[in-house]
């Protein structure tokens, strides 16, 4: 085999490619090694309806295409990553390197105690070959899975992980969805400030500092006691349009019995009841009310206001995209298990003062389930939802992939609400970085029907927060 002069050859995971079939041309110039023990283990895991096998089916076409026919000789030389439909690739990538399969058999020692026949070791040995072979280039494993990261250094392999996909380096860079002013920014701005009222609601224009980075739908916070609160309307070119918030901490604000406990959820429950706003992502620890402002503001606007028709709920079920398996009963009866949550929060939007009859907790419950509906992600791919409220519970164990899906889901009229904790990710190789939730939040950031609020105070009881403090 023939390699080239590109400085440095990847080797793929299985891992990898099942993660993310376009790897493939996210090497820009350097050339790609596939061994053969990866191709086996890709055909043994391309039958079924999971994300998995559906990654690992798109991964083997791509590879034929990329073959397409050529020789025995022209593999053993490389084939040209170039040559495939542009529209499978990445656009601003003006050359690739190349893609070599093992097309001879390639061995290496591992230490006595690594048994040879697992499908990981083979890999190993493939790497530290091709090591020896070409010693001037600079060979790197790419896996997800940490494990073999660190059998590789132990053996003397230099590997690394696939960053690729990470939406940012670091998750403390993530989009909060506010800024704290600073304690003179009206003193800053006030000979350039316009500042006029319409409807009950006071409107600023301002010119944003240089080195300002707001977004639409912004929250600006003061730091100091005098309360203001805004959100950036509209951004157009230097200036910046201002809307004061609604408080909805106020009891004449009350959102079905509901009111902001802290600046952070009185901002989410602006965006949450804006029906300008089209998607809301809300991202936060446990107890900081995320699923409960969610619910309340969507009860509102569905029961009260009928801005939607119908609100329906579905989370990631661990392990997603699989067969929820044999429980008993319809698909809402099915999701039940995983609805704790719902359940929970409906308790207390519902509870009574003791002056309710048991006929009208009944009827309230029965309307209630008429109005909210629970659906499996597994069933969502192909369906239009027009006029809904859709709340996304536990996003962090979404994919990328599987939260465009979703999303790409909405028709006319529907807002969809993305609720999640990056620090409580369950779904292999999804990372704070790589998860679906944090795809979103930063590629909406900058789209004015969309916002962002990051909850960082918790509000469950003095337990859960002490507990989460010091446990």
């Amino acid at each position: 085999m023939t390699l080239t002069n590109q400085p440095r050859l990847f080797i793929l995971d299985t891992n990898v490619l099942m993660h993310d079939p376009m790897a493939l041309f996210n090497f820009d110039e350097h050339d790609l090694f596939i061994p053969m023990t990866v191709l086996e283990e890709l055909d043994s895991a391309k039958k079924g309806m999971s994300e998995v096998a559906r990654n690992v089916r798109e991964t083997n076409r791509l590879l034929d295409q990329i073959i397409n026919g050529s020789s025995f000789e022209m593999l053993k030389a490389g084939l040209e990553l170039e040559n495939i439909h542009p529209t499978k690739r990445k656009a601003d990538v003006s050359h690739l390197g190349k893609l070599f399969f093992e097309t001879a058999p390639l061995d290496a020692d591992l230490p006595v105690a690594i048994p040879s026949h697992k499908a990981d070791n083979q890999i190993l040995k493939v790497g530290l070959a091709l090591q020896a072979e070409f010693p001037e280039r600079n060979v790197t494993l790419v896996t997800k899975d940490i494990n073999m990261r660190i059998k590789a250094s132990a053996v003397g392999l230099h590997s690394e992980d696939y960053y690729n996909d990470r939406v940012l380096e670091d998750a403390d860079l993530l989009y909060t969805g506010y800024e704290v002013l600073a304690e003179n920014f009206f003193e800053q701005h006030s000979e350039h400030m316009k500042a006029w009222q319409s409807e009950g609601r006071s409107y600023y224009e301002l010119k944003m500092a240089p080195n300002s980075h707001w977004y639409p739908n912004q929250c600006l916070i003061s730091p100091n006691d005098s309360g203001f609160s805004a959100i950036i309307r509209k951004i157009d070119g230097e200036l910046a349009t201002l809307e004061t918030l609604t408080d909805y901490s106020s009891k004449t604000h009350a959102v079905w019995g509901i009111n902001a406990r802290n600046t952070e959820q009185n901002m989410a429950m602006n965006f949450l009841m804006d029906p300008d706003i089209d998607f809301v992502s809300l991202l936060g620890p446990a107890g900081t009310g995320k699923t409960l402002l969610a619910l309340a503001c969507g009860l509102e606007q569905t029961l009260d206001s009928g801005i939607y028709n119908e609100i329906i709920m579905t989370r990631a079920t661990i392990p997603i995209g699989e067969d929820i398996g044999f429980l008993p009963g319809t698909e809402e009866e099915k999701m039940t298990p995983w609805m704790g949550a719902l359940m929970d929060n409906l308790e207390v939007l519902t509870a009574s003062d003791g002056q309710h009859t048991d006929w009208e907790k009944q009827s309230t419950s029965e309307l209630l389930n008429k109005r909210i509906k629970i659906k499996s992600l597994n069933f969502m791919r192909g369906r239009t939802f027009m006029k809904k409220y859709i709340i996304i519970d536990e996003a962090q164990n979404i994919t990328p992939k599987q939260m465009k899906t979703l999303i790409t889901r909405a028709g006319a009229g529907t807002k969809i609400i993305c609720l999640g904790n990056i620090g409580q990710i369950d779904t292999p190789y999804l990372t704070e970085t790589t998860s679906g939730l944090t795809y979103v939040v930063d590629r909406f950031k900058d789209w004015a029907h969309g916002a962002h609020m990051t909850l960082k105070q918790g509000e469950r009881s003095r337990l859960a927060e002490f507990a989460s403090e010091v446990l």
